[in-house]
């Protein structure tokens, strides 16, 4: 049940107090351990507590068919994959002459025990914390401080996820270019299916372990060189 709203909650103080506790883990960004995503996930958590809102109110819920769901986010994980791999990261390296930097990833070439770890942290961190932050509740939370109109999500849409690619600056130019596309994508799959959230986390999931999987083998450019 949807608690009554607080005089805060519906304050615009609230979401500019939002946006700066997002820059600031921007910016504490060299000193935090491991993942910026915990620190964003309780600030959406607190947000979400003071507003009355759930994170079943945002997608976080069973969907009609399990089996359709997961089928639906895989195949759209290897789709997204194969747009990165094959299009988009070779348009950007005729353009700029750099492949994402990946270099952090360098050890996982050949390396099984280092893959499985990876491939847990995938879970964890990207597929549930990144899609309940970035898709679940930032762009609900910036197309409803736009007015929640057709236009307002789209523009959140835009908006939320070159935050989302910024988010992975340490991947370079390209890299940001290529993490703010995928963010578009799963956000227009969370809209597409009804604002659930299980497409895109499958989605997420499917994709980014497939670059680990390419990683790990030693086809991706540049890591491991």
């Amino acid at each position: 049940m949807r608690k009554p709203e607080s005089a805060l909650a519906r304050h615009p103080a609230l979401f500019a107090g939002e946006l700066a506790a997002f820059a600031s883990i921007f910016w504490a960004d060299p000193w935090l351990p491991l993942s910026k995503t915990p620190f964003f996930f309780a600030v959406a958590w607190l947000s979400l507590w003071l507003r009355g809102v759930t994170w079943r109110s945002l997608g976080f819920a069973t969907p009609r068919s399990w089996p359709r769901a997961l089928a639906l986010g895989a195949a759209a994980g290897v789709a997204m994959f194969a747009l990165e791999f094959f299009v988009t990261q070779e348009l950007l390296f005729a353009l700029t002459g750099e492949y994402p930097d990946l270099h952090e990833f360098d050890a996982l070439v050949g390396n099984l025990p280092l893959l499985v770890l990876l491939l847990a942290l995938n879970f964890v961190f990207a597929a549930l914390g990144e899609e309940l932050v970035w898709r679940g509740y930032a762009l609900s939370r910036v197309a409803e401080s736009l007015g929640s109109s057709r236009v307002a999500w789209v523009a959140a849409l835009v908006l939320v996820n070159v935050g989302f690619g910024l988010a992975h600056l340490y991947q370079g130019e390209t890299g940001v270019v290529e993490t703010t596309i995928a963010g578009v994508l799963l956000g227009a799959l969370y809209l597409a299916s009804g604002r659930n959230l299980v497409i895109p986390m499958a989605a997420h999931f499917m994709s980014n372990t497939i670059d680990f999987i390419v990683i790990y083998v030693g086809w991706y450019p540049g890591v491991g060189a």
